[in-house]
Formats: structure tokens, sequence, C-alpha cells
């Protein structure tokens, strides 16, 4: 398919990325496109430290202005040894002199006029794609020869707008998904484009991301979800000494000196930022979006050491997190844009802990929302996920007893300091942490009973990672309080954890989810509950 060469200035445009693999650094690179009135040159270097050390000492590709392919070279070390691929095309030939394990041939294929190259591992060639797309619209076809191996079609599905947040600039860029139909099955990838040029690729299925510079530093930031009156915010946390960052969410057209409900977000574990981004799932920048058309002031935050938040999170504990969400509604009270008797906390799974926990120490709280929250105690729920992976791998009972035993001593060293010798060391250095001490240890149940505020329970029928009987023991929690409200239990059949629709529920699953927007019937279902909640 032809699309459109957006002019360009004719001097070269250089730009570094970095690679990331499992969220954690593995490569950078260096890109430089140069586009002249004869047409494209997109030349890369750069290293990678997996899945194979693979050091690009030069990769080019040439084009010219009516998007036909003309050379390639590849000059690189894989694991040590030399590589090199060097090929002309000519209309729908593509001949290459291929170096490649010491061994020496020649190879020729027929490909597309246009065919895209993308040399696998070659991250600085997805700029030519990124060109391409930025011009296209959804269900464009294209060509990609990944060099030498063999062509293959990529298919353009939505494309959608986000704005990049950073340092003394704020830009939107667009999102496309795109599928490559590889030989072992397709491949979903997200391509993001800054005008014609690439801002960053992700791989979910393989947990790698590619990303500019400029954009992957802490202090910038990507949004999907966002409305034109959404405001910035920085949000002290006492005696800490650090803020937290986030977005304030309202809804459109409110009249002057309205004082508006308010709802403060709060993630689940992890290092998550504000828009709680889980397997590409924006969950808080929808459900913050469609609480604010529902009339409410909406605030979410990237939690302490991560995002633009300051603080540390390696020793941060339950405790910890509820400061930093009472720090919030302590924010929202001195807003003259707020009703500071309506001031509501929803936690989200491990977050709905948070939410019990910092509505005892945050007098202004006037109602709580758990959203696939836990009913038991960590420890008990660490145990019960443990089961569920044994039956979904099929692990023979001797095998489970014995995981089971060490699971158990692992949590008793945790809570209690004593017994790491009986616990291999690497298993050690995962769990001896303030956080997964405060996890096991943390029972909702005299929490909720000194609780006398209105609480409200919602549930996927097909959440495995907190199954739906956790809702129903928060409701009975709940309602065995003397003096309070009853509590409502809305259990939503066909949503999985991640409040999207599913089929199984099950983690494996969410790489593969073709419906990648949270159930409407969330924020609906919450909505009307605040709205019907009494003033305290």
């Amino acid at each position: 398919m032809v699309c459109a060469l957006r002019p360009l200035p004719a001097a070269a445009q250089e730009a570094n990325f970095y690679i990331f693999g499992q969220g954690q650094r593995i490569g950078s690179m260096t890109v430089t496109v140069l586009v002249t009135d004869d047409g494209w040159k997109v030349t890369s270097t750069g290293t990678l430290a997996a899945p194979v050390k693979l050091n690009t000492r030069l990769a080019e590709v040439t084009y010219d202005k009516a998007w036909h392919p003309r050379t390639l070279v590849v000059d690189a070390l894989v694991d040590g040894k030399a590589s090199t691929v060097k090929t002309t095309f000519t209309g729908t030939q593509a001949a290459s002199d291929i170096v490649q394990e010491e061994r020496q041939f020649q190879k020729t294929d027929t490909v597309d006029p246009q065919t895209i190259v993308m040399p696998n591992l070659i991250f600085g060639a997805y700029e030519a794609l990124a060109a391409r797309v930025s011009t296209a619209a959804p269900g464009a076809t294209f060509r990609v020869y990944v060099a030498p191996q063999a062509e293959i079609s990529v298919t353009l599905g939505s494309v959608s707008t986000e704005r990049v947040s950073g340092p003394g600039r704020t830009f939107e860029a667009r999102k496309h998904t795109l599928t490559f139909a590889n030989p072992g099955g397709p491949l979903a990838v997200d391509l993001w484009t800054d005008g014609p040029r690439l801002m960053r690729i992700a791989i979910p299925s393989v947990g790698l991301e590619v990303i500019r510079e400029d954009v992957a530093t802490v202090a910038s930031r990507t949004s999907s979800h966002y409305r034109a009156n959404d405001a910035d915010v920085s949000i002290g946390v006492g005696s800490y000494g650090f803020k937290l960052a986030g977005t304030l969410s309202t809804p459109a057209n409110v009249a002057a000196a309205t004082r508006l409900p308010a709802v403060v977000l709060i993630a689940g574990s992890g290092p998550v930022d504000r828009d709680e981004t889980v397997y590409g799932i924006p969950i808080f920048a929808q459900l913050a979006n469609a609480l604010a058309d529902a009339g409410f002031a909406v605030v979410r935050y990237d939690k302490r050491g991560v995002g633009q938040s300051g603080g540390r999170g390696e020793f941060a504990t339950l405790n910890d997190y509820a400061e930093d969400a009472a720090a919030v509604v302590k924010f929202l009270e001195k807003r003259k844009d707020i009703d500071p008797k309506r001031i509501a906390l929803v936690g989200h799974s491990e977050g709905a802990w948070v939410a019990l926990l910092a509505a005892r120490r945050a007098g202004s709280v006037s109602a709580v929302g758990l959203i696939a929250g836990v009913g038991t105690t960590g420890a008990q729920l660490n145990l019960e996920q443990q089961q569920y992976a044994f039956r979904a791998a099929n692990t023979a009972e001797a095998e489970r007893a014995a995981k089971v035993e060490l699971q158990k001593k692992v949590q008793a060293a945790v809570l209690t300091g004593k017994g790491w010798d009986d616990v291999p060391a690497d298993i050690r250095k995962q769990a001896e942490s303030p956080w997964f001490a405060s996890f096991l240890a943390f029972d909702p149940a005299p929490v909720i009973a000194k609780l006398d505020q209105p609480l409200f329970v919602i549930q996927g029928a097909l959440d495995t990672q907190v199954p739906p009987h956790h809702a129903e023991k928060l409701g009975a929690l709940a309602n065995a309080r003397k003096k309070a409200p009853t509590t409502e239990v809305a259990v939503l059949p066909g949503i999985n954890h991640l409040l999207v629709p599913a089929k199984t529920g099950d983690v494996s699953e969410y790489v593969a989810l073709s419906d990648r927007t949270i159930s409407p019937e969330v924020a609906a279902k919450i909505a009307a509950w605040l709205k019907a909640v009494p003033l305290r």
C-alpha cells in the first residue's frame, strides 16, 4: 500500500532509544534518519544483552522517494561472532550476501516492490514502518521483509492519540496497534509515532519495549485516556519529605463555584503508575475518565517511587501506602472546588486494603469502594494462589506438598524473622521485604470492624487472582458491623481481575485479550453507589 511521505528537513535527525526486557534495561541504540529529495536512509548502531548478545556496529537501509528499498547493510557481532548481510533490491528481487557463524552464502528472495526492510532485532529499521503507518488508515496492510529470512504481512489495527508530558514539553503522539503475521502465529505489536518518527515500540507477549530517550525518563509520562481539562497535581506526603505526582480529572462544563464530590483511586501491588497500566491496559485512566463523566472529580497518582512521584517503594509497607492515600484526601479537603463531605476512596486489588487503612486515618473519607479486594489474610491468599497455580499446571501431589511446605516456611520466616536457614537464598532474596511482611500479616477483618463508612464491594466473576468468594467475605465482614449501612456486593459476569471481558480469567490470558477496555459496568456501579451514599 502506498502512503504519502511526509516532508522532513534534508538533514540527519538522530535519536537515542533504550531497550527494555521484562522491565529491565537490556540495551540501547542510536538511530539516524536522513530524508532528501532522493529518498530515505535509516542508520542504527547499538547493543543488546538479551535474548542474544548483539553488537550492531552498523545497520543501514536505504529507500527511494517512492518507498522502493534499495540496499541493506548489517554489520554485527552475535554472541561475539561476525554476522553480516548485504542486500541489493531490484524490483521484486532481494539478493543477499550473508555471513553467519563463519558460513558465507548467497540468497535471493521475492519481495514486494515497496517492502519495508526490518532485519530481526534491528529496531532502528522500525523508523520506516513508523513513517508508513503514520499516514495510513486502520486496515492497511504492509509487506515487511525480515531480512534475510522471509517476507511477512503487517496489518494496522486501531489508531489512537495519546498525550505525552515531559520537562518543558507536552505533545500528542499516535499509538498504532499492529499484527505481524509471523510463521509461528500472529504477533501483536504497539507502535507510537511522533509525527512520522518512531517514539516507542511495545511487544507485550514477550515483555519487550523500545523507548526513545526523551520519553523514557521518569520525568515523562504518556496518557492514553486524557481529558481536555485534566490537571497535573503535586501532593506532599506529611513528614516523608517527598511529593506524589497525579492527575485530577473533572467533569466538563462545571459551573463556577461548584464543589464536586471526589474519588481517590488507589492502585494495586507493584510499581504501578497513576493509570494503573497492567499488561498494556490503563485501568485507572479509563475508570477516572468514566467517573469524571459521571460528575466526580477523580485523583489518580503514581505510587511512591514510580513515574514522577518521589519517595522509595522498596521499603514501603501497606501502612506507608495508606499514608500516601491519606495525603491525597488532605489535599482534596483544602481545594475550594471539592466537597469535603463527599470524598471517597476506591482501591483496586491490594489498593482495596490500602483504602481500608487510609479510611481509618483520614477523617473526611465519606465512603470506601473495594474492587477485587482480598477478604482473607495475605498469607491465606498467597497459599490459595499457589494452589490455583498447581491446578493450572497439573502439578503432581508429591511436588505440591513439598512446595506448600516450603511456602509455609517462607511465610513464617518473613513474619518472624526466624527460620531463614531452611529457605533457599534466591527465594529469601525475593521474599524478605517490608512490603511482603505487611502483605502476609494483613487481615481486613479487624480493620473493617472499626470503620463506620459505607462500603461497596465489586468483583469480576472470572477473577482468578482474587477469586469471587473474597468479595462475599468482605461483604459479610462489612455487614457484621453494628450501626453501619448495608454493604452491597456486585459480582460482574465475564470480567477478570483487570476489569475487562475475558474467557477464562487466567493470568496467562492477559497478553492475548482482544478487548482491552474495562467494563463500563464497573464505573456505572461505582458512580451509582457513590451518588446514593448518605452524608455522614
